[in-house]
């Protein structure tokens, strides 16, 4: 067994866990499988799905495809990258064995389109192509390293159901482990029209795995918050401004958060011992929670922190600098609620794929 397959195994409790069910091992000549890879700073993830059809077999306009499978890894891919500029060989041999595992996966379930990206990591890396050119010779798989606008569009794509029916658009971020990204969407009224118009985006190359090697490595101290909070103060006003000022009204608009820092949150408030996808993704937030909760996070060392259940110790360095980064965004887009996506980038290349599985002469499996 694979290392990367066997950590799973030991993985915590709380870690998502959203597996296809036994169902068939292979389908139908014919049938569309879609295959997302996300090779990010901090882990490499795969969904698989197939199109979510009426009775008729037409496909839901604007749905995203149902998940059949899906595999999370803990590669740690910018491990020391913001030290030494270059991903490790231990880092690139723990994503290395991620991606076989995927295209064990992918080859399972017989997937028929497949897109795979990679991305702040490997944007600023120097040693980025090695990768790239091992999971195409060891792994059969084409790694894409995408801008930073592909990123922010794919991600709003992956949660755009998520606007609540009562708010004129939101601010949708995602905070990665080497990028925070930030699209401001508007619902779109214009007959004809697509739902939902993205005005503006903006993307920043710091995030959860950055903030952490900076501040202190592997087991951050509770003291080292206030040092990452004052480091992000200058990142999002910069941010803000390319937002643009007179858009978000915070009665009409609302956040909307990807990323394993809000759904940590939000189990936190639900009191969960394990990881329920059905009852995190889509989740409301109320301000007042967010800060209750974060505060209770960001003043307890590595140790305490890891006790919680919903955080562990995989997770009690990572928590810290999520909390900073979230703390920044709510201070510069303020408002009383927000809404937890379990859901984004993958989503995103899903439904990306799923246009092109439908578009005539569409190119197959990768």
């Amino acid at each position: 067994m694979l290392a990367a397959e066997r950590a799973g195994k030991n993985r915590h409790p709380y870690h998502r866990r959203r597996r296809g069910g036994p169902g068939p091992r292979v389908h139908a000549n014919g049938t569309t499988v879609l295959g997302a890879i996300d090779v990010g700073t901090n882990a490499c993830r795969l969904l698989i799905a197939v199109p979510d059809k009426y009775a008729n077999g037409g496909t839901r306009a604007g749905s995203v495809p149902r998940v059949i499978d899906s595999y999370t890894a803990n590669v740690r891919l910018g491990e020391s990258l913001e030290r030494t500029g270059e991903i490790t060989e231990a880092a690139l041999n723990r994503t290395i064995a991620a991606l076989k595992v995927c295209a064990l996966r992918l080859e399972r379930r017989k997937v028929t389109h497949v897109k795979a990206i990679a991305t702040e990591a490997c944007r600023r890396a120097a040693n980025a192509q090695d990768l790239v050119k091992r999971a195409e010779l060891e792994a059969g798989i084409h790694l894409i390293i995408v801008t930073p606008e592909e990123e922010a569009r794919l991600a709003a794509a992956g949660c755009l159901q998520l606007i609540g029916r009562d708010f004129d658009g939101a601010l949708i971020f995602d905070i990665g482990g080497g990028s925070t990204e930030l699209i401001l969407v508007r619902r779109n009224g214009a007959h004809g029209g697509p739902r939902h118009e993205i005005l503006a985006w903006t993307s920043a190359p710091v995030g959860v795995v950055k903030l952490a090697e900076r501040h202190g490595g592997r087991e951050l101290k509770a003291a080292s918050f206030q040092a990452m909070r004052a480091e992000l103060d200058a990142v999002f006003a910069a941010m803000k401004i390319d937002l643009g000022t007179d858009v978000f009204n915070s009665e009409r608009y609302h956040l909307l958060g990807t990323s394993g820092t809000l759904t940590t949150l939000a189990g936190i408030k639900l009191g969960l011992k394990r990881y329920e996808r059905s009852r995190i993704d889509g989740q409301w937030l109320k301000r007042d929670d967010i800060l209750r909760i974060t505060e209770n996070i960001v003043t307890r060392d590595f140790g305490d922190r890891a006790a919680i259940p919903c955080i562990g110790a995989d997770r009690a360095d990572l928590i810290l600098p999520g909390c900073a980064i979230l703390s920044a965004i709510m201070e510069n887009w303020p408002c009383g609620t927000l809404r937890v996506a379990d859901r984004g980038l993958r989503e995103g290349i899903l439904i990306a794929l799923l246009r092109e599985s439908e578009a005539p002469h569409s190119e197959s499996r990768q």
